[in-house]
């Protein structure tokens, strides 16, 4: 059973001495990479905000400490994100195969706003991307939540138009999950597509963990960083998240 694992909104700055609000980025990073490395995955994808201040060394630092996975990595653009110097470090992939099933990568980041957005052209070409191959299990991950996460300010921040996205994914029954990031915190929800529901999965952030159901701006006290793990089965899969002690 092929395994992907999230990680997601490392917020990096070039100075990998900096400071998030509640600890080191970096230092919470590599020990976030060290506990995936024990998953033992088959690939990881990274959704996004990998830096936080637009600059090209913090992508190259992001890298470098990335390249520690022992297995591939991928990764797509958050609204911190900087398309530039992030494409021009490593290639930003639409497409990835794990085992039998597409994971569809989509670039919901605005320049200079925090909400995200996938317009008519992107989603047109979404449908076509669909399909072109009906048959396999589709997972579609995305940094920006399509959907309410019941918290005010976060989304107020979201997806815009959401419901052209899921009018998109109505015909296609081969889409079985939306992996997202954005949020800094672990989250499960559904949502119409047609006549079913599709699944929808948050990540906890490698740094700063967001209050749940939060009305305005909070960083949760308790909540250390995370990832999550996606087993794959032939048509289905199971997923969970998993905390790391960065203090250890």
């Amino acid at each position: 059973m092929p395994r992907l694992i999230q990680i997601s909104d490392c917020h990096l700055c070039a100075d990998p001495r900096a400071r998030g609000r509640r600890g080191f980025p970096l230092r919470q990073l590599e020990a976030v990479v060290a506990a995936v490395n024990h998953e033992r995955p088959e690939l990881v994808l990274v959704t996004g905000d990998i830096s936080n201040d637009d600059s090209p060394a913090s992508y190259a630092l992001a890298r470098r400490t990335l390249d520690a996975l022992e297995a591939p990595w991928e990764w797509l653009p958050g609204n911190h994100d900087v398309i530039e110097p992030m494409a021009a470090t490593r290639p930003l992939p639409a497409e990835l195969t794990l085992g039998n099933w597409r994971i569809l990568l989509l670039d919901t980041h605005l320049p200079g706003k925090p909400h995200g957005e996938l317009g008519e052209a992107a989603l047109e070409a979404l449908a076509r991307r669909l399909a072109a191959d009906p048959v396999r299990p589709v997972l579609i991950a995305m940094h920006h939540p399509p959907l309410e996460v019941g918290s005010a300010w976060l989304d107020d921040i979201g997806l815009r138009h959401a419901e052209a996205f899921w009018e998109t994914l109505a015909p296609f029954t081969g889409v079985q999950a939306i992996l997202c990031g954005h949020i800094h915190q672990a989250f499960v929800g559904r949502h119409a597509a047609g006549e079913r529901e599709i699944m929808v999965y948050g990540c906890p952030s490698t740094i700063d963990p967001f209050l749940p159901g939060s009305e305005t701006f909070a960083v949760d006290p308790v909540a250390l960083p995370g990832y999550r793990v996606v087993d794959l089965d032939g048509v289905g899969l199971a997923t969970r998240v998993e905390r790391v002690d960065i203090h250890k």
